[in-house]
C-alpha cells in the first residue's frame, strides 16, 4: 500500500505528525508512506523513521512571485516529483487550502481514496477547500491535541486501532557527541507574546550552572543570535551560543543534550520528540493542545502574562534526570 501524508508546515506541526507515521508502520507494516513537507523542514521529516521519500516543496516561497519563471519552473519539478507515485491513500494532515490543493494534484491508484478533515478542531487553523478535494472527510472531536488529531485521521482513513503509547521515530537521528550536563535553553520562537523574559532566563541559567549544569543556546536568525549572546555573556564561560545550523544538525545537536527548557516553539516540540526531560514555558492556555503529554519527563508551565521563575524552576526540578 502506497500513502502520501501532506503536512507542509510549521516545524511544531510536522514533529506533532510523526506519532501517526509510527502507527502506520506498526498496523500497516509493508505500507510504502511518503511525505510532502515544505523544504525547510524536509530534513527533520528524513529523519522520522518509516517515511520512505519525502518531497519538498517552496508554497510559501513561490506565492511570493507566483508567474516568475523561478517559480514556474520549480512548480513543474515539484508537480513531476509528486507525480512518480500513484497513492492508495493522500491523507491531508494540515486542513488548508495550500494542503488541499497538494492534495488535489498528487496522483492516485485506481483504488485510491483522498482523505481529509471534516471539521476545524479547537484552536488550530482549516479552510474549507481540505472537505471539498476529499474523496473521505473525516470528522475529528473538536476538542483534541494536535498528535491526537493527526493519530485520529490516518487510523479513521486507514481502518486500524491507535495502540498505547505515542512514538515520534526519530530513531533515524545519529546524535552529535554527547554534551553531558548540559542544558538547552530554547528561548527563540516566531512570536513576541510567546518569549520569557531575558532576565528570568540568565538566573535560572545562574541556577543550574550551580549546580554543575551548562548551558547551550540555539539561534536561528540575528534577533535570537543577540538574545543568546546577552544570556551568554551574563551567565559566563559555562553558556555557549550555539552556531547557526541547518535542522538536522540542530536536532542532533539538542539529542545530545542532559536536558532541554523552552518556550512554545518548533525546537521544544523536537525536544519533546526526542524524548528528553523537557519543560515547556507557555503565556497563553495553549499547552493542552500543542505541549507535552502522557511523559513523566516532561511538564508544560502557563501562567500569563508569563510563568515566574519558581514555577518553571519547580517544574525542572520534577523532570530533571
Amino acid at each position: 500500500m502506497k500513502i502520501l501524508i501532506v503536512k507542509l508546515s510549521s516545524l511544531g506541526d510536522v514533529v506533532h505528525a510523526m506519532p501517526a507515521i509510527q502507527d502506520i508502520r506498526l498496523a500497516l507494516p509493508n505500507a510504502q508512506i511518503d511525505w510532502v513537507v515544505e523544504r525547510g523542514f524536509a530534513p527533520l521529516a528524513a529523519l522520522c523513521t518509516g517515511v520512505r521519500r519525502v518531497i519538498p516543496c517552496e508554497l510559501r516561497r513561490w506565492r511570493k512571485s507566483p508567474i516568475s519563471s523561478k517559480t514556474r519552473s520549480e512548480w513543474r519539478a515539484f508537480r513531476d516529483d509528486l507525480h512518480r507515485e500513484a497513492y492508495d491513500a493522500v491523507i491531508d494532515l494540515q486542513g488548508l487550502t495550500k494542503s488541499a490543493l497538494v492534495s488535489r494534484m498528487a496522483k492516485l491508484a485506481p483504488l485510491g481514496k483522498r482523505y481529509a478533515m471534516a471539521n476545524q478542531t479547537d484552536g488550530s487553523g482549516y479552510e474549507a477547500p481540505t472537505r471539498w478535494v476529499a474523496d473521505v472527510a473525516v470528522r475529528i472531536e473538536p476538542h483534541i491535541h494536535a498528535v491526537a488529531r493527526s493519530r485520529e485521521l490516518c487510523a479513521r482513513a486507514l481502518g486500524y486501532p491507535i495502540g498505547p503509547g505515542t512514538r515520534y521515530g526519530l530513531g533515524k537521528l545519529v546524535p552529535s557527541a554527547r554534551a553531558d550536563k548540559c542544558i538547552a535553553f530554547v528561548h527563540g520562537t516566531s512570536r513576541a507574546d510567546k518569549l520569557w523574559p531575558g532576565a528570568r532566563w540568565v538566573t535560572l541559567g545562574e541556577q543550574l550552572i550551580a549546580q554543575g549544569f551548562s548551558i547551550g543556546l540555539p539561534q536561528g536568525s540575528d534577533e535570537e543570535h543577540e538574545r543568546a549572546s546577552r544570556i551568554a555573556a551574563a551567565l559566563g564561560r559555562r553558556a555557549q551560543v550555539w552556531p547557526r545550523e541547518d535542522l538536522r544538525s540542530v536536532t542532533a545537536r539538542l539529542a545530545a543534550c542532559t536536558g532541554v527548557i523552552g518556550v512554545d516553539s518548533g525546537l521544544s516540540h523536537i525536544a519533546v520528540a526526542l524524548d528528553l526531560p523537557h519543560v515547556q514555558i507557555y503565556n497563553f492556555d495553549t499547552a493542552w493542545r500543542t505541549g507535552p503529554a502522557g511523559s513523566a519527563r516532561q511538564q508544560s508551565v502557563f501562567a500569563s502574562p508569563a510563568p515566574s521563575l519558581e514555577d518553571v524552576w519547580n517544574a525542572w526540578l520534577r523532570v530533571r534526570p
